[in-house]
This record gives structure tokens, C-alpha cells and sequence, in this order.
């Protein structure tokens, strides 16, 4: 036998076979990196046999489908879907026969039902997230049973005079009932605010359509909190925007009060100026005032200064005066700004004093201004350019 020329035999068939092994590994990698985030539900329906079960992704406003089988004769089904975080999902028999289930990638989930009372009697296992869900359901459920037999009471007796004196006592039970559901509920939130359940617990509804969640602070802690972790859901992403908008709005709300309380009579400020001379707002009634609130290093703020030059070289000798007020903490950088900004209106700050303007006119961001009238009465809030351009041409001729 010639070994030198079956040496190189060797190494080509060791070769092919390294190299098919390994090609079988990576397949087989990729398949089971293909498959990590997959999902199975199964289980039993009783009294379901030859029906049909669909598994539906429910994405906010609209479902689609993932799965669905045909339950054998047993009962028994299981249906299979793919998901990289936790999602909801619709298993249903009808439109109005569901279970809403809380669903993450790799569980195994075992659901036990009867076709008769499908979305109102079941049990899961293997999927935390739908135990929380169910437990959230079926607590609101109690509550409206319990709401519905008070209200039922009082339609019945209201009008009956040997019961007036109860008409006070329903509506306290009604409200005491409704508390009691929503210190569940956010309590339940601020137990799990990186659950997904959590949004389910902050959109879930009475019967009358209102929220029984209405704490602001709670959708926070949530949103904050699952938006760091999950912010490519679009639960998430609904609940953050959400929260954003009534933080919003709580806050024009919020800012319109303060106007209207304080639309004759604008809080006194007293602050000294770079050179150290105390100013006060009040000495500037008979002018027109814009009370604007800044920080030296804060860019928007410069960007604005910039704006308020150009408005006060052409109202200044009409009876316009600006009011700044410097929130920043550096001194050398708040006298570097009024010179290279070249600010020649009032310019007013000190660390504690400038908190308390702040405070009182709740201010959350700078920059931020008040429009005041000859006789300090608020006339505008954050206002800019053409519009503050408009206010003062009407204010001041």
C-alpha cells in the first residue's frame, strides 16, 4: 500500500467530514435560535369537540391571527406563536368567547376550560403574566357583581320614603366599593411596574366606561418603569405617550388655575440683580412686563434671549420692560451670558430666591415666561415671537 499517496485521502475525507459536522451544528444552531422565541399553548376544552380554537395577537386596536386547530375528540388542542418579550393574546372559540392571555416567549402554557363558560371559568399554568391577568379580571368582576347589587337596591327603594335615609349610605357603599378597586389595582402596579399585566391593570374599565385607575403618579411608576425594559412594545410605547399627554395636559390645567387666581394680582419677586442691587417686580408696574424665567447654560434658554432682543429694542420705549429671572446655579456663567447675549434689560437671580419664584409660579421648565399688564395682572403664558410681537403692538398702542 502507498501511504504517501493515502496520507492526502486521509486528510481530504477527514476534512469533508469536519466540514459536514459542522455544517450540521450550525444548522442546527439556527434552528434553535429560530425557534427561542417560540410559545405553546395547549390544554383541554370540554364540551368543544370538532370546534375550532384560534390563538389571535391582540395588537391595541385590531387582532391578527397566529394559530388555530381543531379540537380533537378529547378536547385536547395546542396551538404555537413566536414572541421576543411579553405580549397579549386572544384564545378564542367566537368574537365574544375569549380568554385574554399574557404570553412569553419560551412557555409552555395549559389552559382548562369548558366551551359553556369558556371566558369566565378557567385555570392556566406555565405563564405568570396570564395568572396576573386573570386575577385582575376576575377581582374587577367581583367588584361590578357587588356595584350592580347597590345600584340594583337603590333603583328599588329610592323611591320609597321609609328608605331616604339609606339614598346616602348606597352611594357611600358605591364609593367605598370603587375605592377599595382602585387601591387594588394600584396597589398591584406598584407591586409589579415591570409586569406587562400592569398595563392591563391601568386600562381596565367599570361598566360605565370609566377608568378604574385615575391615579397619575401610579401610570408613572408603570410607564417609567416597563419603557426601560420593554420599549419596543407597543402596550408600552401606548401607555408612555399616554402618561405623557395627561402629564401634559394636568399641567396646562395646572398653569390656567394659577392664571386665573392670579390674573389681577401676580406674585411679588424680590431678587438682586448681577451687580447686586435688589429689584422688585412690583416696581415696575405702569409697564409691561415680560417675566421670563432662564439658565444661563441652558441652550434653549440662549436661543431665546436672542428672540427677546430684537422684541425689546422695538418696545422698550413704549413702555416694555423684561424681568429675567436666572435659575442656573454658576454666577460667573450667568454674567458671561448677559454680556455676550448683549441683555441690557433686568436681570435678576440668586440660588435660593430664584427656587422660590419658581415655586410660585409654577414653573417646571425653562425657559419659561408670563406676560403682566400695566397693573400686574397675567395676560399670557409662554409666549414667543409673532405672537408675543402681537400682544405687545395690542398692550402697548
Amino acid at each position: 500500500m502507498d501511504f504517501v499517496n493515502f496520507t492526502p485521502q486521509i486528510t481530504e475525507r477527514m476534512t469533508f467530514r469536519q466540514t459536514a459536522i459542522a455544517f450540521i451544528l450550525i444548522l442546527f444552531v439556527a434552528s434553535s435560535c429560530k425557534k427561542s422565541n417560540q410559545f405553546t399553548v395547549s390544554g383541554t376544552v370540554t364540551h368543544a369537540a370538532g370546534d375550532t380554537i384560534f390563538l389571535e395577537a391582540f395588537n391595541l386596536a385590531s387582532v391578527s391571527r397566529v394559530d388555530k386547530t381543531i379540537i380533537d375528540k378529547n378536547g385536547r388542542f395546542k396551538l404555537k406563536g413566536e414572541t421576543s418579550i411579553p405580549a397579549y393574546y386572544l384564545l378564542k372559540l367566537s368574537e365574544t368567547n375569549f380568554i385574554m392571555l399574557l404570553l412569553d416567549s419560551t412557555e409552555n402554557v395549559v389552559v382548562e376550560a369548558d366551551a359553556a363558560n369558556f371566558s369566565q371559568d378557567y385555570s392556566v399554568q406555565g405563564s405568570p403574566g396570564s395568572l396576573q391577568v386573570q386575577l385582575l379580571s376576575e377581582t374587577l368582576k367581583k367588584t361590578e357583581a357587588k356595584l350592580d347589587s347597590l345600584k340594583m337596591l337603590k333603583a328599588k327603594f329610592s323611591s320609597n320614603p321609609a328608605y331616604a335615609d339609606r339614598e346616602e349610605a348606597w352611594m357611600e357603599e358605591i364609593r367605598k366599593t370603587r375605592k377599595e378597586q382602585e387601591e387594588f389595582s394600584k396597589k398591584f402596579v406598584m407591586s409589579n411596574p415591570f409586569s406587562m399585566a400592569s398595563v392591563y391593570a391601568l386600562y381596565q374599565k367599570y361598566k360605565d366606561e370609566t377608568y378604574v385607575v385615575k391615579d397619575l403618579q401610579t401610570m408613572r411608576t408603570a410607564a417609567s418603569a416597563l419603557n426601560s425594559i420593554y420599549p419596543q412594545s407597543r402596550f408600552v410605547k401606548a401607555l408612555y405617550e399616554n402618561t405623557l399627554e395627561i402629564l401634559k395636559q394636568e399641567k396646562a390645567a395646572k398653569m390656567q388655575q394659577f392664571i386665573q387666581e392670579n390674573a389681577e394680582n401676580s406674585p411679588e419677586i424680590v431678587l438682586p440683580d448681577h451687580n447686586g442691587k435688589e429689584i422688585a417686580l412690583t416696581s415696575l408696574r405702569g409697564k409691561v412686563v415680560l417675566l421670563q424665567f432662564w439658565a444661563a447654560e441652558d441652550r434653549d434658554s440662549r436661543l431665546m434671549n436672542q428672540l427677546l432682543v430684537e422684541a425689546y429694542k422695538k418696545y422698550k420705549n413704549k413702555g416694555f420692560e423684561i424681568y429675567q429671572v436666572n435659575i442656573g446655579t454658576d454666577r460667573s456663567e450667568w454674567i458671561d451670558a448677559i454680556d455676550s447675549d448683549n441683555l441690557s434689560w433686568i436681570n435678576v437671580g440668586d440660588l435660593e430666591g430664584s427656587v422660590r419664584a419658581t415655586s410660585a409660579y409654577n414653573v417646571q421648565a425653562v425657559p419659561s415666561n408670563y406676560l403682566l399688564t400695566t397693573d400686574g395682572s397675567i395676560a399670557a403664558k409662554n409666549i414667543s415671537g409673532p405672537s408675543l410681537d402681537k400682544a405687545l403692538a395690542q398692550l402697548l398702542n
